[in-house]
């Protein structure tokens, strides 16, 4: 059965049927997160909601996702096929993080339960979340200098966290005993594995309401439609070659600028993406597993294509991702890598976009600040643990301004509120605000950066990861490029990445990039000039913000 759009379902599911089923299963996924939310101890999970959920089939294939994180989101089938491997039994639960097996950097822990409402296992059941610290050698566990794994934090393989139901408790309080804040970290487990078990309640509810053979066609049909319209949008697009070319700033051992290629070959419904040409794993820890490069690569053909397609396994089958083996994008261990996870997959994202624009340039936006900003402070005696990405610009559109102050690219967070920060942590806000003249100008501006200055009001480890601070967001169109972001302590600039002690009283400031701009500027209306400066969003009509004179 065809449907107008282009889709198709299987030989006895209806297109109703199969909307209820599309859109029961993603019902699963969400009230997972809402639950794993609600439940978390740390501020990071509970209120900037870095954590994501997803429901799987008895294959490991994706069937429904919540909207969340889109480099967790991504990579989490190879977590399920790692997990796979071991034949897990109903009423057991894995916990992993080893970037090499199935995870992607050390904070972020996946927990995958087997779902077997009725005794037979008929899905997984996937929650991944950010802990504030895993273990280390910094607080927070995201280091700047780190050379290797083993100083990012504690190393998890695919290990049975609940056993037949029961929790395995010395495995559990191994965990505990390698990490700071204990007590937060358990708390959060417990409410990942509360969304899991949500998952499998929710599950028994539509086996009863329409049959296990009926649930497990529907897994099938909401697949194969999405796989089908993903299919038919690629294939409205030219066929050809298309290689873009970026870089790193630096890897936190050396400020050398490090590569990433990508050669996107377009042929008939298919995309392949290679990174040849990218540089070798290098000493820092921005080298990121091939499953983070994947995540980055099917985000961005999500976004060229129409975006309101379900998103689950099918979206992905028509997309292959390759890098060479011992290179920045395809690391072999025990290389660091808790960088490439949140710097790293953006500027995956950013040459990906650079070289579909030339397939689809409408559909391809100005770059946005192309970086999370991770700002880690913590104690030492693991009394607290403050972990946070930043919001920035994001590029401006072909017929609209980019958005101001907004996560952009592989994150999808929100902000820690002020009142939280000081309510949970020895901190003060002494600024949070938009940065006047930091969007790109152009026809359609760009979106504008962040301040964030923070007061610590103990002694500290601050650790910085971030990017364009060097090379600024690229306009497109004749657009301008959005304003280049700024790290520093008490005043004094620090680099975009380092880990370093502070006292208490120590203020630590925070300015990120803005968006490029789209078109030429001489084309923006009057009135649109006009209601920037009324808006404060820029100080002069015309002000370029990569104009120093």
């Amino acid at each position: 059965m065809t449907e107008p759009d282009g889709g198709t379902t299987e030989p006895g599911i209806d297109p109703v049927t199969l909307e209820v089923f599309r859109n029961q299963l993603e019902s699963v996924a969400e009230e997972m997160g809402q639950t794993l939310i609600r439940g978390a101890y740390s501020p990071n999970i509970k209120e900037r909601r870095d954590c994501s959920t997803a429901l799987f089939d008895a294959d490991g294939r994706m069937v429904a996702q919540a909207e969340h994180i889109p480099v967790h989101l991504g990579a989490m089938p190879e977590a399920v096929a790692a997990v796979r491997k071991l034949e897990p039994e109903p009423g057991d639960v894995y916990a992993l993080n080893d970037p090499f097996t199935g995870g992607t950097h050390l904070p972020d822990v996946t927990l995958v339960s087997p779902v077997a409402p009725e005794g037979d296992v008929i899905g997984y059941a996937v929650s991944r979340a950010h802990h504030a610290d895993v273990g280390g050698m910094a607080p927070g566990s995201m280091p700047a200098g780190a050379r290797e794994i083993y100083q990012e934090g504690l190393r998890i393989p695919p290990t049975k966290l609940v056993e037949d139901g029961d929790p395995v408790a010395d495995v559990l309080e191994l965990l505990l005993s390698n990490v700071r804040n204990a007590g937060e970290r358990r708390g959060d487990l417990q409410a990942q594995l509360a969304a899991n078990q949500r998952a499998e309640t929710r599950l028994g509810d539509l086996l009863e309401e329409h049959g296990t053979g009926q649930v497990i066609e529907g897994f099938d049909a909401v697949i194969d439609y999405s796989r089908s319209r993903v299919e038919s949008e690629i294939d409205g697009l030219p066929d050809g070659e298309f290689e873009a070319r970026d870089v790193l700033e630096g890897d936190g051992v050396s400020d050398e600028d490090v590569p990433i290629h990508a050669t996107v070959t377009i042929d008939g419904s298919r995309v392949d993406v290679d990174f040849g040409g990218t540089a070798a794993q290098v000493p820092g820890n921005v080298n990121a597993p091939l499953s983070v490069a994947k995540s980055a690569v099917y985000f961005v053909v999500r976004c060229v294509t129409d975006p309101e397609i379900p998103p689950n396994h099918g979206c992905y089958e028509p997309v292959t991702v390759r890098a060479p083996e011992g290179s920045l994008l395809n690391p072999r261990p025990p290389a660091a890598v808790v960088g490439g996870n949140v710097e790293t997959s953006q500027r995956i994202t950013d040459v990906t976009f650079l070289a579909l624009a030339q397939a689809a340039p409408d559909r391809v936006p100005a770059q946005g600040q192309g970086t999370m900003n991770n700002l880690t402070i913590g104690a030492r005696d693991g009394s607290f643990t403050y972990y946070e990405t930043i919001g920035g610009g994001f590029g401006a559109r072909s017929d609209r301004d980019g958005m101001d102050g907004v996560q952009v690219g592989m994150t999808n967070t929100l902000n820690t509120p002020v009142e939280s920060i000081e309510t949970e942590y020895p901190m003060w806000i002494e600024r949070y605000a938009l940065r006047p003249d930091s969007g790109g100008v152009g026809r359609f501006r760009g979106g504008l950066g962040l301040e964030r200055v923070v007061t610590v009001e103990s002694d500290a480890t601050v650790s910085l990861l971030s990017e364009r601070r060097r090379y600024a967001p690229s306009g497109v169109a004749g657009g301008g490029n959005g304003a280049t972001g700024e790290n520093s302590i008490d005043g004094d600039p620090v680099p975009a990445k380092t880990t370093v002690e502070i006292e208490a009283g120590t203020t630590v400031t925070v300015r990120t990039p803005g968006g490029g701009g789209h078109g030429d500027p001489d084309e923006r209306t009057s009135q649109s000039l006009a209601a920037d400066v009324a808006d404060e969003k820029q100080t002069d009509e015309r002000r370029d913000p990569t104009n120093t004179d």
